[in-house]
């Protein structure tokens, strides 16, 4: 099945995120050489591609885990939880209705 799983970064979490960004985006390529990935993306603070110093809100992934029980553990040990950048990883089931 598949889950969003939505981190909520916390005030001023931009250093943290780039230091944890290579291990992050490690884990998320790993799911997508898995075939698992559907979709994974930050939340710009600003309405902006590039936000710099505005940094982010938080991140998107969508992705397939056998359980829910999964996935949130999958959540659980994102780099970005662990040093900090999120406040709080919501986790969900999620069903693909379009495109």
């Amino acid at each position: 099945m598949w889950y969003m799983i939505h981190g909520i970064d916390r005030a001023d979490s931009l250093a943290a995120r780039q230091a944890a960004r290579p291990a992050h985006l490690a884990r998320l390529q790993a799911l997508a050489e898995a075939g698992r990935l559907k979709l994974a993306g930050p939340l710009p603070a600003i309405d902006a591609e590039d936000p710099g110093p505005a940094g982010f809100t938080g991140s998107l992934v969508v992705a397939e885990f056998d359980d829910l029980a999964a996935a949130r553990a999958w959540a659980e040990a994102d780099p970005y939880l662990a040093a900090g950048a999120y406040a709080r990883v919501d986790v969900r089931p999620f069903r693909p209705v379009l495109p």
